[in-house]
This record gives C-alpha cells, sequence and structure tokens, in this order.
C-alpha cells in the first residue's frame, strides 16, 4: 500500500515553474493549483527497487474553471514476469481562486479509487483521495506551491497528506524544484520523504520531466522519468 501511494503522488503531482507555458500535475508530489485548458496526457515510468511502474494521467477541461481526470497504473515486477493493473481513479479539480496580477491562487482535487486493479494490488474498497492546492505563482524565477490532504481507502481513519515545492526556473526550457512531502497513516505514523527533480519544455505544449526521491525517516528511494503534452 506504502508504494502505491508513493506512486499515486507522484503521477498526480505537479511542475512548479509559473513562467511555462505548460502547466504540468507531474512530476513533484505537489499538485498544481491552475486547471487546465483542452486535453492534456501526463505519462512516466518510476522504478522503485525491482518494481517498474508505468501510469497515465487523461486530464480533459470541462470548462475553464474544471477538468476531469483519469488515471491508470501499471506495475511490473521484474523476476516474476507479470504486469499487474492498479485500481483505476476518476476524479476532477476546481479552481476556486484565481485572478490576474494575484499572488496567490487555490483548487481543489478529488479522486475516487474504483477497485478494478488485479488480485495482487486491488486495494478492494472504494477509496478518495482530496487535496486542497495553493500556489504563488510570479514572473520571477523561483515560484512556492503546497498541498494540504486526506486520503481515505476504505478502512481505518484515513490518511493526511502533505508537500511543499520550491521551484526555480533555470532557462527558458529548464527548471528544477526541491520538496519534502510526506503523510501521518491513520492519524498516527508519520512518513517522510524527500522529491527532486528537473523539467525540460520541448515546446508550449511538450514537456519532459525527471525526479528521485528518498525518505526521510523509513527506507525508500526511486526515479522517475516522463512527459506532459497538451492537445489543443
Amino acid at each position: 500500500m506504502k508504494l502505491r501511494l508513493i506512486f499515486i503522488a507522484l503521477l498526480i503531482s505537479n511542475s512548479l515553474v509559473f513562467s511555462q507555458s505548460i502547466i504540468t500535475d507531474r512530476p513533484d508530489q505537489t499538485e498544481s493549483s491552475s486547471t487546465i485548458k483542452g486535453v492534456q496526457i501526463e505519462s512516466g515510468l518510476l522504478v522503485e527497487s525491482d518494481i517498474y511502474m508505468p501510469g497515465t494521467l487523461l486530464r480533459l477541461a470541462i470548462t475553464d474553471n474544471i477538468e476531469v481526470r483519469v488515471f491508470n497504473q501499471f506495475e511490473f515486477i521484474k523476476g516474476d514476469n507479470k504486469l499487474l493493473t492498479s485500481d483505476l481513479e476518476i476524479g476532477t479539480k476546481l479552481q476556486l481562486y484565481q485572478k490576474e496580477n494575484s499572488n496567490v491562487e487555490m483548487a481543489f482535487l478529488s479522486h475516487i479509487i474504483v477497485p478494478t486493479g488485479s488480485a495482487m494490488t486491488t486495494n478492494d474498497k472504494i477509496g478518495t483521495i482530496n487535496k486542497l492546492c495553493i500556489s504563488h505563482p510570479n514572473n520571477n524565477k523561483i515560484g512556492v506551491g503546497y498541498n494540504i490532504g486526506y486520503n481515505y481507502f476504505g478502512e481505518d481513519k484515513g490518511d493526511v497528506t502533505y508537500s511543499i515545492v520550491l521551484g526555480s526556473k533555470l532557462t527558458d526550457k529548464v527548471s528544477i524544484y526541491i520538496e519534502p512531502y510526506g503523510e501521518v497513516i491513520n492519524f498516527n505514523n508519520n512518513i517522510s520523504n524527500l522529491n527532486y527533480g528537473l523539467t525540460y519544455l520541448i515546446n508550449d505544449n511538450f514537456q519532459l520531466d525527471c525526479s528521485s526521491g528518498v525518505g526521510l525517516n523509513h527506507d525508500m528511494n526511486f526515479v522517475s522519468f516522463g512527459f506532459s503534452w497538451r492537445i489543443g
């Protein structure tokens, strides 16, 4: 379960670079505070130990302030030669506050987890992932964003999640970030991590990314590579 939560967070996280044309929800853990226009595909591969986990997030704009989201993930365990499917996520992001020349943006994200995965990966219960997303966009080279959330997976009390990301633009195409994040499992056990990475903007509609993360108070590390493509 812990491994799955880390990957879900990764695939629904954002690249916090406010000056870039495309705003994405990968590769960091902190969700962007903006909704998209048109259609956007965000996909990547995460590798942790002997497990390879490709996954794709599809984002579709319904209005200027509402988007629909569908996420699915696969897991391939080296040596077992088995391709497993995770539970399907269906959700939405709502733009709560966004004004020109304002230094604050807010959005709310919610996903329903449907138990459609393979026997070894499914949670067997309907769950939910929720986040309040806040950022402080500006025209400088540094930006900050943060999330606070609550996840419930059908049993116990659920988990509180948190993250804060600091992003810096190095060139018109290259940006980097560093980000502490974690969760308080069952309102009792705190799991803390550190994530860092970079993005490369191919053009206004296509971005490459790579990232890595480590556990601060537990044994965990991963690397990830992916892309985001805005259509229309």
